[in-house]
């Protein structure tokens, strides 16, 4: 049985914050905008000593999902403005496929990690 895991370098798993999933009404294009609070990857100065693919990889029993961020944002603040406070990395979904099978990853990340899902439109 594979542990689900998100890594942006082969090997590295990353530990999810939170997620937001939004649909365009106007198009139908699903976006999923993924936040991390820290990325192992900077801490352990991972991205001088592996490889980058630019894609993000989600894994889990199902096989490896492997996306391209259609964003990815470092925020930084703290009194220098040099601590990482988030990363911010957004991708789309376009088929209802893909969308399922993402949504199949995210039921079995979630519940490895004790994290909840939560409807805002139904609150």
């Amino acid at each position: 049985m594979t542990t689900p895991s998100i890594e942006f370098f082969v090997g590295l798993s990353e530990e999810l914050s939170n997620v937001s999933l939004r649909r365009n009404p106007s198009n139908g294009l699903r976006t999923v905008m993924m936040t991390f609070t820290s990325l192992k990857a900077l801490e352990r100065f991972n991205s001088f000593t592996q490889q980058y693919q630019g894609n993000l990889r989600l894994i889990d029993d199902e096989g490896e999902i492997s996306v391209s961020p259609s964003s990815l944002k470092f925020i930084y603040g703290g009194d220098e403005g040099d601590d990482l406070k988030r990363v911010e990395c957004g991708f789309e979904i376009g088929s209802q496929e893909h969308w399922d099978r993402f949504l199949r990853f995210m039921e079995r990340y979630a519940q490895a990690n004790g994290m909840g899902y939560i409807d805002k439109e139904q609150q």
